[in-house]
């Protein structure tokens, strides 16, 4: 596996950025709430309904907001500053947690109302999510990156060890609303930690984008981004598979009538303690198999876990089989999370994170429903195997589709786009414009400049160009015009913004093949389909970039 560094850093390094020990350790608080909250709402549901396919969705109400609100939340992080939004979401979060926790005090609820409840808090969850992985890069250097995305998982997981079991106990010994009352308090730490941070202030943009420009940016670099896709793909299948186990562990905890509430704790505990212990093996298992095998692993442990809890009713193999789905877990979703992060420009980051998390907790919300609705239908048992034989095609996909490695490219912009000095008085959103790029290439060097071209054209797209075409002068065949459209000057600017140190590699492969002592010479044109006999000034512009 490719190092980030010569040097492997240390998973505690983050710890040495005050603003990350500070976050990490007030979102302790919140997730310790969060955990303790979903445990009354999963036993609750158990004592307002028998339906399996009912308390399946109570998962379900967490995940799906997270698949449909994700990318729009990742848009917004890109556009507005990310200390904002977190604070948005939390305040969000903490007002829904208080009524449902007066709701539930005053024995109103019903199973849709809880899952109505449940839904706002995911909806909450969805909208800070993306600009909360996004700020990882904000907190902490590249090389600490991976570690601090690890310490994120074991920040989690270690309050998933102890939350879930003090969760069952508040909840058996003071009822639910004991439950959603602790969650509503433990958002006060975080929010003072957020009011807190000054981050650092982001570059400077040339015009807001249009949220939905933004949305279809989002999309259109992670569909021109194979490696991108692969990651997206194999995170779907492990959160639908992989839902299983927590979607159904409190009909697993109600099928021991000595066990109840404290016991469905405890078995959520022993997956958190699997997680810790996978996200310390971490570091080791990166460092001895490629992502792909650490992928193929952790899929064997949650379908090993799956198949014994569909295949026995003894306690203790069932609370041993939550060790290795825990450790499954955060190995396999902190390495998507971390491929995801290290390769994506930061322009962009957080729309590649949201559309990540859509397809991981899509798959999670689809596989809470059919699950308990296989529950319901054939049993947990047949339900539990199912999902282990899910776990398994999705480790067979790996051989067609194999998990990439870290990014090793450089994705830190060049920022070597200076703003030409135009003949027209433009405004930001006149359009479209056309840019056309004139190279004269020997014919010797045409084999190499057409596949140096090919990896022009994906970057240009990613980037936001539209009808990108390669011409060549049938008159004097040395010369050759690469042209593209944008939609408006912003657009342009915004574009070449966007270009990585990574892709001036290409830029300046293109320059030195090009024949003469200048560079390429550039046109930048406005389309325009009448001219007004009132223009004192040519509406075609023709600039040479120096």
């Amino acid at each position: 596996m490719p190092a980030l560094s010569s040097a492997q850093p240390s998973a505690l390094a983050p710890f040495r950025h005050a603003d990350f020990r500070t976050l990490w350790a007030a979102t302790l608080v919140s997730n310790f709430g969060g955990l303790v909250q979903q445990v009354g709402a999963a036993w609750m549901m158990t004592q307002l309904t028998d339906s399996a396919t009912l308390i399946a969705l109570v998962a379900a109400s967490n995940t799906l907001p997270i698949m449909l609100l994700a990318l729009a939340s990742g848009a917004l992080a890109d556009m507005f500053p990310r200390k904002a939004l977190l604070m948005g979401a939390q305040c969000l979060m903490a007002v829904v947690s208080v009524l449902l926790a007066v709701v539930a005090w005053q024995g109103l609820l019903t199973p849709w109302l809880l899952l109505g409840f449940t839904f706002l808090i995911g909806s909450g969850q969805a909208l800070y999510n993306p600009p909360w992985q996004a700020s990882m890069g904000d907190l902490v250097p590249r090389e600490d990156l991976p570690a601090a995305v690890t310490l994120n998982s074991v920040g989690f997981n270690l309050m998933r060890s102890v939350g879930p079991a003090v969760g069952g106990l508040i909840v058996a010994g003071f009822g639910a609303a004991a439950a959603f009352a602790v969650n509503a308090f433990s958002y006060i730490p975080l929010l003072a930690a957020l009011q807190r941070w000054n981050p650092p202030p982001r570059p400077a943009t040339h015009g807001r984008e249009a949220f939905f420009g933004a949305v279809g940016a989002g999309l259109r670099y992670v569909a021109l981004s194979p490696n991108l896709l692969r990651v997206i793909l194999r995170a779907a299948m492990f959160g639908f598979g992989a839902v299983s186990i927590l979607a159904l562990l409190p009909l697993v905890a109600k099928a021991h009538p000595e066990g109840g509430s404290t016991l469905f704790g405890a078995l959520l505990g022993c997956f958190g303690v699997g997680a810790i212990a996978g996200a310390m093996l971490n570091p080791r298992i990166r460092s001895r198999m490629d992502n792909e095998h650490v992928i193929r692993l952790a899929f064997v442990g949650f379908a090993a876990a799956t198949l014994i809890l569909g295949l026995t009713d003894r306690i203790w193999l069932q609370a041993l089989a939550m060790l290795p789905a825990g450790a499954s877990w955060v190995l396999a979703l902190s390495l998507f999370n971390v491929t995801v992060q290290l390769s994506t420009p930061r322009w962009v980051v957080a729309r590649a994170l949201a559309l990540y998390q859509t397809a991981t907790f899509g798959g999670m919300a689809a596989g809470s429903w059919i699950w308990g609705s296989t529950a319901g239908a054939y049993g947990l048992d047949t339900a539990f195997v199912c999902a282990g034989v899910v776990m398994g095609v999705g480790l067979l996909i790996g051989l067609a589709f194999p998990a990439p490695e870290f990014g090793d490219r450089n994705l830190d912009p060049v920022n070597r786009f200076r703003e030409p000095s135009l003949a027209l008085d433009l405004r930001g959103r006149s359009g479209p414009i056309k840019i056309m790029v004139d190279y004269q290439i020997a014919q010797q060097d045409v084999p190499e400049f057409v596949a140096l071209m090919r990896q022009r054209r994906v970057i240009r797209r990613r980037d936001g160009a539209r009808g990108w075409r390669l011409l060549r002068d049938l008159e004097h065949p040395e010369i050759w015009s690469e042209t593209y459209h944008i939609a408006t000057w912003d657009d342009y600017v915004r574009h070449n913004m966007r270009r990585t140190t990574s892709d001036a590699e290409v830029t300046t492969a293109l320059h030195r093949l090009n024949r003469g002592d200048a560079d390429p010479v550039v046109h930048r044109m406005i389309e325009r389909h009448t001219v007004s006999p009132h223009d004192d000034k040519p509406l075609v512009g023709k600039i040479e970039v120096p």
